[in-house]
């Protein structure tokens, strides 16, 4: 028999929170463990701690590019490249807490934060971050039609029902080639989303009723992120090696991203839904477009709370520090109300992502499950 660990539920049945209980209420309910939280001083800000990580993150970064272009030896060179790589990811995983305003209090030092992070540091527009990721992405996890992170068209398919669509040479590509392709692919991860975020950027610039003034703040941080990587670097550097090296940097931030943001999302016990589909019930919306992965306290350092996406996605407030104590809670709260909790080790979780590729799910439908089940 096969085990389903962590409440998954299994084949044909259904994700069904305990709607018959006196005691669930899916506001109520997250008004209460959000109450619970602050009673034992988990609403608190760990400000401290999330700068002082921050910091490590860039100590690492710069002593990786210092290897980089001070040493000869190519092996150490390529030491030098891992360590501006999870410098880097673990920069863009820090700031990704204050771009949830749950770093500090103050709401300019999550904003500075952001600016730091994202445009200034990674090249990644702030404001596109804000809109796809906190005002689209985290209300419909896996939605399709909604959440643009689950639109990967044209070069991948992530479900059945997309697959049933289509025919001929592009049914054969995405059936029996994409998931092939998938590493080779990924290579342009890191420049789609800086294209993307421009394209963004500028639409909003060029739209008097939608521009505000951290647009224009955005943009500057951009520019003065291509002024310090690149034009003060090749001054010094030559242009060629400092080209080489932000081209590199970013080809491999794109397997990076890859490796930290889709464990959470692309497995296939995380479901994907129709929007005129999905539950009005938050917890279990979350819950089940939404896994968990587990790590070493390297991985956990670089992940910055990434690695617990459903207590990230029912309460992205909340400092990352935090997260493994109110695990505990979120698990047994799961447990209590019939609510999917999964939760894997990070290479079971990333094998799981790639097997996607080779076998889309279906768009998870309760009826029809249900019928099923019956």
């Amino acid at each position: 028999m096969t085990r389903h660990p962590d409440n998954v539920p299994a084949p044909g049945q259904t994700f069904a929170s305990n709607a018959d209980s006196h005691d669930y209420d899916p506001a109520r309910s997250i008004q209460s463990l959000r109450q619970e939280f602050v009673e034992r001083g988990w609403a608190r800000k760990a400000t401290g701690r999330i700068v002082v990580e921050l910091f490590v993150h860039l100590l690492v970064a710069a002593a990786g590019t210092i290897a980089v272009f001070a040493f000869d030896n190519l092996a150490l060179r390529a030491c030098g490249m891992v360590l501006v790589i999870a410098g880097s990811m673990g920069v863009g995983t820090n700031t990704h807490t204050s771009s949830h305003y749950a770093t500090s209090d103050r709401r300019w030092v999550n904003e500075l934060l952001t600016f730091f992070g994202y445009p200034f540091f990674l090249g990644l527009s702030a404001s596109y971050w804000w809109h796809s990721h906190v005002v689209v992405h985290h209300p419909s996890p896996n939605v399709i039609g909604v959440d643009d992170d689950a639109d990967l068209a044209p070069w991948f398919t992530r479900t059945q029902d997309e697959l049933n669509r289509m025919s001929g040479w592009r049914r054969f590509y995405h059936e029996k080639i994409q998931w092939l392709l998938l590493p080779v692919l990924l290579v342009g991860n890191g420049f789609s989303m800086q294209r993307s975020g421009w394209r963004f950027l500028l639409r909003q610039l060029r739209n008097p009723e939608a521009r505000k003034p951290k647009h224009w703040l955005d943009l500057l941080s951009l520019l003065l992120h291509y002024a310090c990587m690149v034009v003060a670097p090749a001054i010094l550097f030559g242009a060629k090696p400092v080209l080489i090296f932000y081209a590199v940097r970013l080809v491999l931030m794109g397997y990076a991203m890859f490796a930290v943001l889709a464990p959470g999302h692309f497995p296939a016990e995380a479901v994907c839904r129709n929007k005129e589909e999905r539950p009005s019930d938050f917890l279990l919306l979350q819950t089940t477009g939404t896994v968990n992965f587990r790590t070493g306290w390297i991985g956990r350092l670089l992940c910055s709370g990434l690695q617990y996406q459903i207590e990230h996605h029912l309460f992205p407030h909340f400092s990352h520090p935090y997260y493994p104590q109110i695990s505990r809670v979120v698990r047994q709260f799961c447990a209590e109300h019939n609510l999917p909790y999964r939760s894997f080790q990070w290479d079971v979780a990333l094998w799981k992502c790639w097997w996607m590729f080779r076998h889309p799910p279906a768009i998870y439908r309760p009826a029809r499950a249900a019928s099923q089940s019956a």
